[in-house]
């Protein structure tokens, strides 16, 4: 019979952790390849005035931080941005909640017809889309135009409105993302038991009080996700039918602090001001997630907790 010690146990754990590191070697390497050290060297950058194209960096310590923050443009894109949000929440997490809820327990036939529909512009690229929704919506001869024309009604240029451009640049991105969004969130209703739906039916519960007090409490983990990833991606998408459309106009109308930050440095090449600007809009959301983990966190309901 064999006897194991002490040190052999030793020996075999450190040879685990060992491949365990060495397997997860690659992945760190990537991640700070890709992401940590973008981030310390745009940390770096926002300390200096530089254009890219001169050899020299000029420290100036804080001042990119002053300049943007003195800058009108700043807050009227930070505004932007915040309306930008608040119109892809109310698309890709209120009515793909709706939408999914409304598959799940509502509609009883033609639902792979459905999902498959809704589905189907995650497969489009943003660029196609871009130039579909153009034509579409050309306040001139576009076939929604000609169809208000008929009822007597004229379409803005939207293109050259301020408001306007953020409302149909955010129709885009939803059209976008709606899909993914919908399929997450009727996977996870679809998952509630539907003993407790049909017995708060025999009861006579309304639909509107099962989808707030049931359907919405039991499917809230999937639904905090979904919250989170809309204002991500929807930000990131939104990159695209900005520099088709409109490239940041009329007057940074239609900018975000996406859009704005590369704009700074592609478009001016300040560079300095562009990484000052991203490094303060990623604080702004680090503090909204944080103020989010600590106090929406607190209501999620989790099936295995």
């Amino acid at each position: 019979m064999q006897v194991v010690t002490s040190s052999s146990k030793k020996r075999f754990v450190h040879k685990q952790s060992l491949l365990a590191y060495s397997l997860l070697l690659p992945s760190v390497a990537i991640i700070a390849m890709f992401m940590f050290w973008p981030f310390l060297y745009t940390i770096y950058l926002s300390f200096f005035d530089w254009n890219m194209i001169s050899l020299t960096k000029d420290f100036v310590g804080l001042q990119n931080y002053i300049d943007v923050l003195k800058d009108p443009i700043t807050y009227k894109v930070l505004l932007n941005t915040a309306l930008y949000i608040f119109i892809l929440l109310v698309f890709n997490f209120t009515i793909s909640y709706i939408f999914a809820y409304v598959l799940n327990f509502v509609v009883g036939k033609m639902k792979g017809f459905y999902k498959s529909a809704f589905f189907l512009p995650s497969f489009i690229s943003l660029v196609v889309g871009s130039i579909l929704f153009t034509w579409l919506l050309n306040p001139v001869s576009g076939p929604v135009a000609i169809v208000m024309g008929w009822i007597g009604f004229s379409m803005p240029i939207w293109s050259k409105s301020e408001g306007w451009i953020i409302v149909v640049i955010t129709l885009i991105t939803s059209w976008k993302i709606f899909g993914y969004n919908f399929i997450l969130l009727y996977a996870s209703i679809n998952g509630i038991s539907r003993e407790i739906i049909e017995a708060a039916r025999l009861d006579n519960v309304p639909l509107w009080k099962i989808f707030f007090h049931i359907v919405g409490p039991m499917s809230s983990a999937t639904g905090i996700y979904v919250f989170i990833i809309t204002i991500v991606q929807g930000l990131q998408f939104s990159f695209t039918p900005i520099k088709i459309i409109a490239q940041g106009g009329p007057n940074y109308a239609s900018s975000n602090a996406i859009y704005h930050a590369y704009h700074e440095a592609f478009v001016l090449y300040r560079t300095g001001h562009s990484a000052a600007l991203s490094i303060l809009t990623m604080a702004i959301f680090v503090v909204l997630l944080i103020v989010e983990f600590k106090y929406v966190e607190r209501g999620i309901y989790y099936e295995n907790k």
